[in-house]
């Protein structure tokens, strides 16, 4: 069988085709087996067609981009002057916009390079449901930065204490807030746990009361020490004349009385009022003779005859 088809390929002539397609092999790896003229034809033929474009593509990305962030920068700016607009709402629908015009920028220059873009977007649909099965942590805290923006218990620049934590906002992202500490430390709060725990603003108001607990010994006279705090309420500039406070005995503990001093004043003059009351006690009080209390314990004791005699 084998030698009646050897003998059929002889007659019909493909082995002579074979032997010229063998001979022409070796011609080419003698030669080196490499069509130089043919790869610089399509070289060029592909700078001149797809090569263009790709360039251009390239400059309208770097100059869209650019462009992009300018704006973006320069409405930043005139909303922050802008006392009417809202830093956290403005800042992060400003950071979502400019995201998707980089994707739509982004996917038409691949439409214009010829690149069929249903794959790719096909492709970006997967990956979001896969990397939104696999992080389901980032999806809570995307929906507590939703939350926090529709309900806004805080906004940028507000001094608060976020579960524990206490300091001013410096930037609300869709994932974390960002809070800055009276120490100048930073600390990124997922926003899962910032829109469930307790939240307390302190710059909501335009008002705050200073609460400040004065302790003098019992044998002090408390008048004195009231009608102290009184004139430095009345002396003090950034004290509120308008609202009513408070110099009062509001209790004893085991080493002396406490004198309670509730005034108002701005929000933004809290600590100066705060730190210069308690300055200003101390000074008072050291003139008057008034002392603090100190804890004490007294001991007697009893000698041992006494007791047997007893």
């Amino acid at each position: 069988m084998f030698f009646e088809e050897a003998l059929a390929e002889v007659q019909s002539g493909a082995v002579d085709d074979a032997s010229k397609a063998a001979e022409n092999a070796v011609d080419a790896v003698k030669t080196g087996g490499i069509d130089w003229a043919a790869i610089k034809s399509s070289l060029v033929n592909w700078l001149l067609t797809t090569g263009i474009k790709v360039v251009v593509a390239l400059l309208i990305l770097l100059i869209t981009y650019k462009i992009i962030n300018w704006i973006a920068r320069k409405i930043e700016k005139k909303n922050n002057k802008n006392p009417k607009f809202d830093k956290t709402v403005a800042r992060i629908l400003i950071k979502g916009v400019k995201l998707v015009l980089k994707v739509v920028i982004a996917v038409c220059l691949v439409a214009y390079l010829g690149i069929d873009t249903s794959g790719i977007t096909a492709l970006i649909a997967s990956l979001g449901i896969c990397i939104g099965l696999a992080v389901d942590g980032v999806l809570s805290n995307i929906a507590g930065g939703i939350l926090i923006l529709v309900t806004r218990p805080f906004k940028i620049d507000d001094f608060v204490d976020i579960g524990g934590t206490v300091g001013t906002v410096e930037d609300i992202h869709i994932c974390h807030t960002v809070v800055c500490t009276l120490d100048n430390r930073v600390v990124y709060i997922p926003n899962s746990a910032a829109s469930g725990a307790t939240v307390v603003n302190y710059s909501i108001k335009e008002f705050r009361r200073v609460d400040i607990d004065f302790e003098i010994s019992e044998e002090e006279d408390f008048e004195t020490a009231k009608n102290i705090l009184t004139g430095i309420l009345d002396s003090h500039e950034k004290v509120l004349k308008d609202r009513p406070y408070t110099v009062r005995v509001s209790g004893a503990t085991d080493n002396g009385i406490v004198i309670c001093c509730r005034s108002w004043c701005r929000n933004e003059d809290y600590w100066d009022v705060f730190f210069d009351v308690r300055e200003q006690a101390k000074k008072g009080f050291d003139e008057a003779g008034i002392e603090f209390p100190y804890e004490q314990m007294d001991v007697r004791l009893i000698d041992k005859r006494d007791r047997e005699a007893r």
